[in-house]
């Protein structure tokens, strides 16, 4: 819905701009995670509606991201390569709109669909919001100097009022990675009942817009790990019924995404079309298991009232290895 809703909106822009004899350039904020705006920046320019990008493109990236990117020269230059080379080739097709996702309504379904699988879980369940502060260590990130702003926009413990950073963050450290791809699977689910899956198989084949959406979840659920995420379960929920019917119906909702989306991409292989990204992740993972391990039981000490030094200080250091071992933060 967020992906499909700016795109619409850079359109109607985009014919106002035309309209009025205005040069339109617009200021993407790019996020480490998918859930934030994240995702391979070349592919994410080129996904834009055409007459967005028409000449320039001005764009904004996380702080963590920016020292990744631009730290090295070699890297810099890299990525800035991938920039220009982007808006170039975005600028150049600039009279050629024939992707066939802005004459379906299909994405509208598809949309509706997973927006309201997402609020049923996160805003309507009364649950959720306990739920989420147990299971992930969402208390403690609000805690580390991540942001220029609070964690919360007020005191209350409301999901709303939660700034987008630790909401991310929260949901990585879990290894669930919820934002990025949650109600995808409901959304396929209604195409399916529709009879409307052969169309969502030639939108992912021949719109750049949609391969890109889908690409981008396929590589937030290869981060996914639920045998990590049941742990985080198990040993921290405050209230294990409730605690177990959310996490059911989150495991539900994975297991549909991943049967549809490979139906949909042609393969079950989540990273298929990344392999440089497959061969790291099966480099760097590894290593991340006995951190998890590590910040389930600091936690649970912590909560049990061990607010010593070296407990806050050792679920720091497995907040910040856990994030870069998994290239994700807020």
């Amino acid at each position: 819905m967020s992906q499909w809703s700016l795109h619409r909106a850079q359109r109607a822009l985009v014919a106002v701009a035309r309209r009025h004899g205005v040069h339109l350039r617009l200021f993407h904020g790019r996020g480490g995670t998918v859930g934030r705006g994240g995702g391979p920046a070349h592919e994410a320019i080129l996904a834009q509606p055409v007459g967005t990008v028409n000449g320039d493109i001005r764009v904004t990236e996380q702080g963590e991201m920016v020292a990744a990117k631009y730290s090295r020269p070699v890297t810099a230059a890299r990525n800035l390569e991938t920039l220009v080379s982007a808006t170039l080739t975005a600028t150049l097709r600039a009279g050629d709109d024939n992707d066939p996702v802005v004459a379906s309504d299909l994405m509208d379904l598809l949309s509706e669909a997973s927006f309201d699988a997402y609020r049923q879980l996160v805003h309507d369940d009364p649950e959720f919001p306990a739920f989420f502060r147990s299971v992930t260590p969402v208390t403690e990130i609000a805690r580390l100097n991540v942001g220029s702003r609070p964690a919360s926009r007020s005191a209350s413990d409301r999901i709303d009022d939660l700034r987008a950073i630790p909401w991310v963050f929260a949901w990585s450290q879990c290894r669930l990675s919820l934002p990025g791809w949650f109600g995808l699977g409901s959304a396929l689910a209604a195409a399916e009942s529709a009879g409307r899956l052969d169309e969502v198989r030639e939108l992912n084949r021949d719109s750049r817009f949609t391969r890109t959406a889908f690409s981008n979840a396929s590589m937030v659920l290869a981060k996914v790990d639920v045998g990590i995420a049941e742990r985080y379960v198990e040993r921290l929920a405050v209230d294990r019924g409730s605690a177990e019917r959310i996490f059911a119906r989150i495991l539900d909702e994975h297991a549909t995404t991943l049967r549809l989306l490979g139906e949909v991409t042609g393969s079950h292989d989540l990273l298929a079309d990344n392999p440089v990204l497959a061969r790291s992740i099966t480099n760097r993972f590894p290593y991340l298991d006995p951190l998890h391990v590590l910040q389930v039981d600091l936690l649970e000490r912590l909560r049990a009232g061990d607010e010593g030094e070296l407990v806050q200080r050792g679920i720091q250091l497995t907040l910040n290895a856990i994030a870069t071992g998994l290239r994700n933060s807020g």
